[in-house]
């Protein structure tokens, strides 16, 4: 008897096993070959190793090099770059935020029936990593995760700012010119600075239609083990009906997320 082998239909959606692009599966072994050794290794060690010829190994190090994945602490040699680093902790700092904000985020929700936004800063940005809202909120302007906005512009941003040395807001004034999406933005450097001093003084930080007309919003942040502000915690809601009652069980779920993170409560003053 002949044996037949069925085919499944059922899909299969797992990755492949290794990348479709070979340069690719070589740069990561050549990563995982580094990531081995403590000390930096010679350009025969990392090519004997991964089985490539040294010609190739090189191109593709320098590469990893240009990038700051890879440095070069010496001619010939190399190790894993700072750059690793930096990204590990951007990927650990945002799931373990996130992680932590999910149950408060919607506690929260469920109290206000209004979108609750957690964010944080990349750069001269903030990007929202995560949602909570409902169809009856009412809001018109969806800002989706993954979604971008200038610092300047957002309760969250003016966080982040207010953070700054007076010398990196200026800067950052000067980078991104202060553009303003409505007539309410923030966009010269003394209304902002102004803006800012309120922020510490009170702790918390409003967007008035300075994004998106007709949307307001409050943000309170949210500080890890080192009382290093790495996110902010926001309410949407349209302008007619954000309520400053809200606040303190804004600011509330805000602490519990950073206690989550290992921050103590003395810490940092509180208004």
């Amino acid at each position: 008897m002949t044996n037949t082998t069925k085919r499944s239909n059922t899909k299969d959606d797992s990755p492949p096993a290794t990348p479709s692009v070979q340069v690719m599966e070589r740069m990561f072994l050549l990563i995982d070959i580094l990531a081995g050794r403590e000390e930096a290794m010679t350009l025969k060690e990392i090519s004997d190793k991964a089985g490539l010829h040294p010609s190739t190994a090189h191109r593709i190090l320098n590469d990893l090099v240009i990038g700051r994945f890879v440095d070069r602490p010496q001619s010939g040699t190399y190790r894993l770059g700072m750059r690793l680093l930096e990204l590990g902790n951007l990927v650990k700092g945002r799931l373990n935020i996130r992680d932590a904000a999910l149950a408060p985020m919607r506690e929260l929700h469920k109290l206000i029936q209004q979108p609750v936004n957690l964010s944080v800063r990349v750069g001269d940005e903030i990007v929202y990593i995560e949602r909570a809202f409902s169809e009856r909120s009412g809001m018109q302007v969806v800002r989706a995760i993954g979604g971008k906005a200038p610092l300047h512009l957002t309760s969250v941003g003016k966080l982040f700012l207010s953070a700054d040395e007076p010398q990196r807001i200026r800067a950052y004034a000067a980078r991104t010119g202060l553009h303003g999406h409505t007539k309410n933005s923030l966009t010269r450097i003394e209304d902002l600075e102004r803006e800012l001093s309120r922020v510490r003084q009170y702790g918390y930080a409003h967007d008035n239609e300075e994004l998106e007309l007709g949307v307001r919003c409050m943000a309170a942040g949210i500080y890890d083990d080192q009382n290093k502000l790495v996110g902010g915690l926001s309410i949407s809601a349209p302008s007619g009906r954000m309520d400053e009652a809200w606040l303190p069980k804004l600011r509330e779920a805000a602490q519990t997320i950073s206690e989550t993170l290992g921050h103590q409560p003395n810490a940092r003053a509180r208004s």
